[in-house]
């Protein structure tokens, strides 16, 4: 863990930081869908003051599928479920030259399984800090 040695909290501006200070570090997607719904903009929204709060921390968006659906396809759908997420954000007044995005498909899968709470577990975009 990234520990400062004066307090016994997280570092400021670390992904513990980020974690321990946000209503939760992914948004989750329906089936074949990229939009953000009002579920998604809370989160998103939680996650924008922590990142006007750190303005010096840059992201990560990464999209992920579940694991139907052709790799190229599920690619493409991981890249605008996390552009999704990083357009959000910088509605929000996060600087887009902070984040970046990449998808991982259904390369990464988050829960095993081949059913629908698997799939619902792996349809998402993950914000992680970067230093």
């Amino acid at each position: 863990m990234d520990y400062n040695n004066s307090s016994s909290g997280p570092v400021k501006g670390s992904q513990e930081d980020f974690l321990a200070n946000v209503a939760a570090d992914r948004i989750f997607f329906e089936t074949d869908r990229s939009n953000v719904d009002s579920e998604d903009q809370q989160i998103l929204r939680s996650q924008a003051a922590w990142l006007v709060a750190n303005p010096v921390v840059r992201i990560r968006i990464e999209g992920h599928c579940d694991e139907r659906g052709t790799r190229e396809y599920n690619l493409a759908l991981g890249e605008r479920r996390a552009n999704a997420a990083k357009n959000y954000l910088s509605t929000l007044g996060v600087e887009l030259s902070r984040i970046s995005v990449v998808s991982f498909g259904k390369e990464r899968p988050d829960a095993l399984g081949s059913d629908e709470q698997a799939w619902t577990l792996n349809r998402r975009a993950v914000t992680v800090t970067v230093r």
